[in-house]
């Protein structure tokens, strides 16, 4: 079935959709292993987000504090999150990426592009190129709406 010339949006969700899932497959295969797809969540949340409190994490996941304390105590204990205390506050605790939690997102990030780049080398270029752009639009509008609402990110 071939895209109609002007696709709608909830064409474009489908099939997005679909790309969302295949990309989890294709990135199933670079393991991301020792953190699950919760933790995984919270360490790039992390990254963008550094030295947010207990609280505003789980607001951000759509989690209870116990819950999200628990996530971040398992990757404490693989040694990909600090926590420190807020030098407003010594009761409060400020979560922070480690050294540790930053080299294995850059090491997923490689090898989920290196499943990305072989499935795009066999794309012809000008489908590449238009695919690139539209996903720079996707980016930028899924940004805008994040940054709008912080609880829908948490619901996506």
């Amino acid at each position: 079935m071939s895209p109609s010339p002007r696709p709608q949006p909830l064409e474009v969700a489908r099939v997005t959709s679909q790309a969302a899932e295949l990309l989890e497959v294709l990135w199933g295969r670079a393991s991301t292993a020792p953190v699950s797809a919760s933790q995984l969540r919270v360490l790039f949340i992390l990254e963008h987000n550094e030295g947010i409190n207990l609280r505003t994490l789980a607001d951000h996941l759509g989690s209870t504090p116990p819950s999200t304390s628990r996530l971040c105590d398992r990757l404490q204990a693989v040694g990909f999150v600090e926590r420190r205390a807020a030098a407003s506050s010594r009761r409060e605790l400020q979560l922070f990426l480690s050294r540790r939690g930053r080299s294995f997102l850059a090491d997923l990030r490689s090898r989920r592009e290196d499943a990305l780049q072989a499935v795009l080398e066999q794309m012809p270029v000008a489908q590449r190129t238009a695919l690139l752009r539209g996903l720079e639009a996707f980016c930028a509008a899924a940004a805008a709406q994040i940054h709008e609402d912080p609880a829908a990110a948490a619901t996506a």
